[in-house]
């Protein structure tokens, strides 16, 4: 499914205008990217909670030119879905 779908379904199920729409489908992503890139997680009850995740440094190693390389430590958003979320899904199956 595409932020246009999501748009088209929103609009389907309640009639408002799709620009309006959109306008919040947009506005809702650049909050959560915000609060991300600040470090703050966002908790949505019952659909589930986007969170920093910490990665600590590490050894790769390139095996084509059989180098050792050092990813450094950095942070990656990440999707934690809730416990309902994950039980309607399942139920859906």
């Amino acid at each position: 499914m595409t932020k246009a779908d999501i748009v088209n379904a929103i609009n389907k199920n309640t009639g408002v205008e799709k620009t309006q729409i959109q306008g919040v489908v947009e506005e809702f992503m650049e909050i959560i990217k915000d609060s991300l890139a600040k470090g703050e997680p966002v908790y949505l009850r019952g659909f589930g909670s986007f969170i920093i995740k910490h990665r600590a440094q590490k050894a790769a190693r390139n095996i084509t030119r059989k180098t050792t390389m050092t990813i450094p430590a950095h942070d990656i958003p990440a999707f934690k879905p809730a416990k309902v979320f994950v039980a309607s899904v399942k139920e859906e199956k």
